[in-house]
This record gives structure tokens, sequence and C-alpha cells, in this order.
């Protein structure tokens, strides 16, 4: 039938809802390691990684039960729900990658000034205290603090954050790519016959 027909559309629609499956396991599994072992205190991060993580689970199982069961619905809400979540993601990646220096400092120093707990984790890390500058008469979790020779954050930070843009807009890329080749798996396979059903009923 080759790569064109009914049984190859199937699987290969259903190989690629596998992937999302184990990535979307792999993201909450990341996310409840880092909250059980102290590795990140933000509650607000581990649970926006954790609601990621969920939505993509339950849009890959159902792509994946409407993939075996040939299911019309499922598949037509599946391909609705993957094409927004292909143009969110692929908006957000280039986004990642566009960014400036001057941007990334400001969203930088926006992030810091709203999260009490993020700057705990990020002083603890990279032993650092304060965003610009230090206060050694405010608190501070880092080692340094107790000797006074600490340096600011923001140096450090920014040195970090620009590998995790590229990082992450690149692996965003990659997967909004997939997920566009997941729109067009289900259209083709949700128009296609299945040869084992009855010749006059195609839906």
């Amino acid at each position: 039938m080759g790569c064109a027909g009914f049984t190859c559309s199937k699987h290969s629609l259903g190989a690629l809802n596998i992937l999302y499956v184990l990535v979307s396991l792999l993201m909450i599994g990341i996310a409840a390691w880092g909250k059980w072992f102290g590795l990140v205190s933000s509650f607000q991060v581990v649970g926006g990684v954790i609601g990621v993580g969920v939505f993509l689970f339950f849009v890959a199982l159902a792509g994946l039960v409407g993939a075996m069961k040939h299911h019309q619905v499922l598949l037509f809400f599946y391909m609705i729900v993957l094409f927004m979540v292909f143009i969110v993601q692929f908006s957000v990646s280039s986004a990642c990658l566009a960014i400036n220096k001057e941007q990334q400092e400001h969203l930088l120093e926006v992030g810091w000034n709203n999260s009490q707990s993020t700057q705990r984790d990020v002083e603890k890390s990279f032993n650092c205290c304060g965003f610009r500058q230090v206060e050694y008469n405010s608190t501070c979790d880092a080692a340094c603090y107790p000797n006074n020779s600490c340096s600011p954050c923001a140096e450090q930070i920014q040195a970090h954050a620009g590998q995790v843009l590229r990082y992450v807009g690149g692996l965003g890329l990659f997967f909004s790519f997939t997920e566009m080749l997941g729109v067009w798996f289900t259209y083709r396979y949700r128009n296609q016959k299945d040869p084992r059903a009855n010749p006059s009923a195609f839906l």
C-alpha cells in the first residue's frame, strides 16, 4: 500500500502521539523532581510546567485514541487544537530567538522583582546576591553572603539566559514543525478509507 496508505498514516500518527505522551510525562516528571528535591521553590514555575505537560498529555491521548479508532470527531478536535498549539509555540519560539539584549535584561529584571522564590533559587544556584547591586543589609541565601564577597546576579543570569533562550527557541521550533506534521498526518488520515470497513461506509 506504500507510505501514502491508510495503515502507514495510522502508524505514523500513532508514533507521533506516543512521542508527545513521552515528552509530556518527561515534563511532569522533571518538574515534580525539581520541586521534590528543592531545586525549584517557585510553585508558579513548577505548576506551569506540570500544567503544560498535563495539557500535552491529554491532547496526545486524544490523538492516539483517534488514530487507533479512526474516530472522526476526536481527530478533528485533535487537528484544531494541535494547529492552535503550533501557532502559539512557533510565535514564542521565534520571539525567544529574536529577542535582543536590552529586551532580555528588562524581562529578567521584571521576573526578578516579581518573585521572591525565584530570587532565592538564583542566589543559591549562582552564589550571588541582588540583581544589579549587592545590599548587605538585606537577606540573601547565597553561601558568599556571610563573607561579604558576593557579586550581583544580573551578569551571571544574562550569560545563562542567552544560551537558554537560544536552546528553548530552537527546541520549540523543532517541536512546532512536528506539530504541523501531525496536523498534516491527521488531515490526510481523516480523509482516507479504512480498507477493513464496509466499502460503502466512507466517512
